[in-house]
This record gives structure tokens, C-alpha cells and sequence, in this order.
């Protein structure tokens, strides 16, 4: 998939628009996968070639008309995990215990809850 053809969908201002109304009916795995991208994207440590994997994979997912439409009952998220699935194996070098730590806090602030262990930590 070419993921550079969403980079200039995404932004981190419509990343949080997409993201925060929804946090409560999103996954928390959904949610977790998106927060390690962004929180990735965010680092200094974090190459060009990486970026623009994760910044078509959040492109794709900010995207209001992609292959499953996001309102589709039960599988709507399911292209965009897939997506972001790939991405964070793709750069998985750069999802650091730092930035698993800004997502699992952001993550635990919407759901009130502590996360056990992460989805992708398994």
C-alpha cells in the first residue's frame, strides 16, 4: 500500500479531532495502535522514511472515505487496524517504552482505568 498518498491528510490537529469524541466507542487496541503512531511521529529519534510510513497510516485512519466506512456497525475500524497494524510493524524500532508511556497514560485518562498489559506488548 502506498501510505505516502494520506500524509497530507494528516495532521495532528485532525488526528485529535477524529480521536477524541470517539474515545470512549473506539477499542481500547484501536486507540492504543493509533497513540503509539502519533506519540512516534512526535520523536526526534524517529527517522523520515519511519514518519512517512506513520503519517499515511494516521493519514488513512483520519480519513473520512476510505475502503470500510469508519460508521459501519462491527467492522468499520477494520481496514483502518489493518493499516495501522502494518505500519506499527513496519516501524516498530521507534515505538520506544517512552512513547508506549504517553500512550498508555493518554489511554488511561480516557478509559479511567490503568492498562494492564498493551495489545501490541503481548
Amino acid at each position: 500500500m502506498n501510505h505516502t498518498r494520506y500524509k497530507h491528510i494528516y495532521s495532528p490537529g485532525r488526528f485529535w479531532q477524529k480521536l477524541s469524541p470517539r474515545a470512549q466507542s473506539l477499542s481500547r487496541g484501536v486507540l492504543e495502535k493509533a497513540l503509539y503512531l502519533y506519540y512516534a511521529v512526535q520523536s526526534a529519534n524517529t527517522p523520515k522514511w519511519a514518519k512517512r510510513v506513520i503519517y499515511g497510516a494516521l493519514g488513512y485512519f483520519i480519513f473520512p472515505l476510505d475502503a470500510i466506512p469508519d460508521l459501519a456497525p462491527l467492522i468499520g475500524y477494520t481496514d483502518d487496524l489493518s493499516i495501522m497494524a502494518a505500519a506499527l510493524a513496519t516501524v516498530a524500532f521507534y515505538i520506544t517504552p517512552e512513547v508506549k508511556e504517553q500512550a498508555h497514560l493518554k489511554l488511561d485518562a480516557w478509559f479511567s482505568t490503568p492498562s494492564a498489559n498493551a495489545y501490541t506488548d503481548a
